[in-house]
């Protein structure tokens, strides 16, 4: 028993420190290429549940009052800039409700959201549609970004136009001839003047921008649905095959998924290196909106935010700072942040970036029914 007792004691020691390093590793995921370290996507991807597992060795070693707990603690300091951005104090703040009634907007304020619909639950009722606009004046957005914006037959572009039509501007463009895109669009109180779509090779994600006229200054905005991950379908794919259990047709499921996980992450890491550029060459303050199917780890998030080194040279008349924007949740935001419902609610996807001279006031995540991600609200100063 003696033996036994010691065996695990050192395995224990072993699997924290293993731990430790591999979550330590995840800390660089936002500075590598995926075309550089294959590997290390997938630790920034599992960062999550990697810190998850150092808090939980970090409580054990506490209760059993040893100096092993030195090395869950590392791990999770190490990467404090990952944790600020999914976990904000005050931790229990009531969530944020209308500022006014029904319909009315508060001066001063500018409210914008972002949401990946998911092709309104694929209905032709347009019931989910009209859902979602009516939840978006009772928060009194002003700027609407719609991903996925799904059309059909029964309910095409134009309906869903009228739905928001209480947005007197929109924009939402249309695939150019011979290719197939996932549906962006925009919905505005106020003036959208310059827009431009941004296609990607090889893909149906897509981006777009538009220079917003609002009281006292332009803004351009940035809607974004950067490459799809597909982990959900393959996922179901491996588990059929595992239900089966056919051993050599999982395994093949399992490395299509590795592969699709990885070459997506080599798409998007291109998409956002497009998007850097155009952030630094916008002449007005900047919003960036969407869902970037990246976690706060990747290499997606901190090439758009501009974290990494040389993104500091700007332009001199509007982004002032260059491409280095703040997350809104980091500005304003409190409590637990995530955006996509599946798996446990680790992962936050959907985001608001913003300039620094825009100033974030209130940045939160409703829990609505009507799609598999939630939308994301940031309310500004004007």
């Amino acid at each position: 028993m003696k033996a036994f007792y010691r065996l695990f004691y050192y395995f224990s020691i072993l699997l924290t420190g293993v731990l430790a390093g591999v979550t330590l590793v995840g800390a660089f995921a936002g500075n590598t290429a995926p075309e550089s370290f294959k590997l290390i996507p997938f630790i920034g991807l599992g960062l999550p549940v990697l810190l998850l597992a150092n808090l939980a060795f970090a409580i054990y070693w506490t209760i059993r009052w040893r100096c092993w707990v030195f090395l869950s603690l590392i791990a999770l300091f190490g990467n404090w800039g990952y944790i600020s951005c999914v976990l904000q104090f005050p931790l229990f703040s009531p969530a944020s409700e209308p500022i006014a009634k029904l319909g009315t907007y508060t001066p001063g304020i500018l409210t914008v959201a972002t949401y990946n619909v998911d092709a309104f639950n694929h209905e032709h009722m347009g019931y989910s549609c009209k859902g979602i606009a009516t939840q978006m004046q009772n928060l009194q957005a002003d700027i609407l970004c719609l991903q996925e914006v799904g059309i059909n037959s029964s309910f095409n572009i134009d309906s869903v136009c009228a739905a928001f039509s209480n947005w007197p501007y929109q924009y939402v463009p249309s695939a150019p001839e011979g290719k197939e895109l996932l549906q962006l669009a925009v919905f505005s109180r106020y003036p959208i003047r310059e827009q431009s779509l941004i296609t990607y090779p090889d893909s149906k994600n897509c981006s777009l921008w538009c220079d917003i006229e609002i009281p006292g200054r332009t803004i351009r905005l940035f809607n974004n649905h950067l490459q799809t991950t597909e982990v959900t379908r393959n996922k179901r794919k491996l588990e059929k095959e595992l239900y089966k259990e056919d051993t050599q047709k999982a395994e093949r499921a399992a490395l299509t998924l590795i592969d699709g996980l990885h070459e997506n992450f080599r798409k998007r890491a291109g998409q956002a290196d497009v998007l850097k550029q155009l952030i630094a060459d916008s002449p007005y303050p900047t919003l960036v909106c969407g869902d970037f199917n990246s976690l706060p780890s990747s290499y997606v998030y901190h090439t758009i935010k501009g974290d990494k080194k040389g993104d500091k040279k700007g332009n001199k008349k509007g982004n002032k700072k260059g491409n280095k924007l703040q997350d809104g949740f980091q500005t304003s935001g409190h409590g637990y942040m995530y955006t996509f419902k599946f798996f446990k609610h680790l992962l936050r996807i959907d985001y608001v970036l913003h300039s620094p001279e825009l100033k974030s006031t209130d940045y939160f995540s409703p829990d609505w029914s009507y799609s598999d991600h939630n939308p994301v609200v940031m309310r500004m100063k004007l």
